[in-house]
């Protein structure tokens, strides 16, 4: 029952990272990259974050920005994007940071996950990180 409960919240924390209106700015999220087939099944890659209690607001920044930008250094991240926990629930276990990757194969997220740009974003990570949650899927 405590594992089902579990599954449960990180569906719960995967489909609060969904794509939606932004309603601080009213704008859409982007679209995806053009290649990408609305019929074809794609690799979701979630990773929810805490951080410790001494990293400062610019700490957490600074690796907002390097995650960010691993869209740009990595080809094989085809849509990504990322927020801040909002839930009024209380069921998120501290986690306060979802990014949401996506991919077009096992393939493709094989080449990001030991990928240079990756490794060094761990290493601007590392000191911060109080607590990782990682699921990947394929959609349905």
């Amino acid at each position: 029952m405590k594992r089902l409960f579990s599954i449960a919240v990180i569906l719960i924390l995967a489909a609060a990272c969904q794509p939606g209106e932004n309603k601080e700015t009213n704008e859409k999220p982007k679209e995806m990259k053009e290649t990408v087939s609305a019929d074809k099944p794609l690799l979701r890659h979630v990773v929810l974050f805490s951080f410790k209690e001494e990293s400062s607001a610019s700490d957490i920044a600074k690796v907002e920005e390097a995650f960010i930008g691993l869209q740009a250094k990595i080809p094989q991240i085809i849509d990504f994007e990322w927020g801040t926990n909002n839930s009024p629930e209380g069921l998120n276990k501290g986690l306060t940071h979802c990014f949401f990757l996506t991919f077009e194969s096992e393939a493709d997220r094989d080449i990001y996950l030991p990928h240079p740009a990756h490794k060094e974003f761990g290493g601007v990570l590392g000191p911060h990180l109080k607590d990782v949650t990682v699921v990947d899927y394929w959609t349905k």
